[in-house]
């Protein structure tokens, strides 16, 4: 589904594009060589709260997840940030007043594998307000592994079923910082195809993840 951003409402433009081949489960990447869609590891049930933190090149941000809030959601981001797959990926969207989103793979070969490895809807139990963290998506049961973090009440979102499962509880100022000057210009379908090479070409003034670690749970 090659789809282009600008020719949708920015609310409706939150969402995956699929595209390359379909590839199989043996991709390496660190820790995410683990990560298998489909399989009995891809997933992990999240803790009913816990704390994520996010080494960024701007500073360091944390945000807190309740299960209850959405736990499909929650347990899936559980999984992702304990198998390391946010780390080294770049914040490729960030449009000022509105969202920040990140969550594609650096690597070309992992985003074949998570291409269409999506989760079910939750349903909307909290609302799109600054600084709460909800994936994106394109239509009904596509989540996968983009999240973005809300700049500002969003709450126009939550009738279309973007369903929080977290919220920004420290270091909210890095996540304002983040450098905003090329919008919505990279491209979803070359990040899937050339990873971080072609942002770095590209979009060299991009913030990035360095490392995103599980930091506390509550059982």
């Amino acid at each position: 589904m090659h789809t282009s951003l600008q020719r949708l409402p920015v609310a409706l433009a939150l969402f995956v594009i699929a595209c390359g081949d379909r590839g199989g489960a043996n991709a390496t990447h660190g820790r995410v060589a683990l990560l298998i869609p489909g399989s009995d590891k891809s997933s992990l049930t999240a803790p009913a709260a816990f704390r994520a933190k996010f080494e960024t090149s701007k500073g360091s941000f944390v945000l807190e997840v309740h299960r209850d809030w959405a736990p499909l959601g929650a347990d899936r981001f559980y999984y992702l940030v304990r198998n390391g797959f946010y780390d080294d990926t770049r914040f490729f969207r960030v449009v000022e007043a509105f969202v920040v989103q990140f969550g594609l793979s650096g690597d070309p070969k992992v985003s074949t594998q998570w291409r269409e490895a999506f989760i079910p809807d939750d349903p909307v139990k909290q609302s799109n307000k600054r600084g709460f963290v909800t994936y994106a998506m394109g239509g009904a049961n596509t989540r996968g592994t983009q999240i973005f973090v809300n700049f500002k009440d969003n709450t126009s979102l939550d009738d279309r079923s973007f369903a929080p499962f977290a919220q920004v509880v420290e270091g909210m100022e890095v996540v304002d910082g983040l450098y905003k000057g090329y919008g919505e210009a990279p491209s979803q379908a070359k990040i899937r195809n050339e990873g971080n090479a072609y942002l770095d070409r590209e979009f060299p003034k991009l913030d990035k993840i360095v490392k995103a670690t599980v930091l506390e749970e509550q059982k």
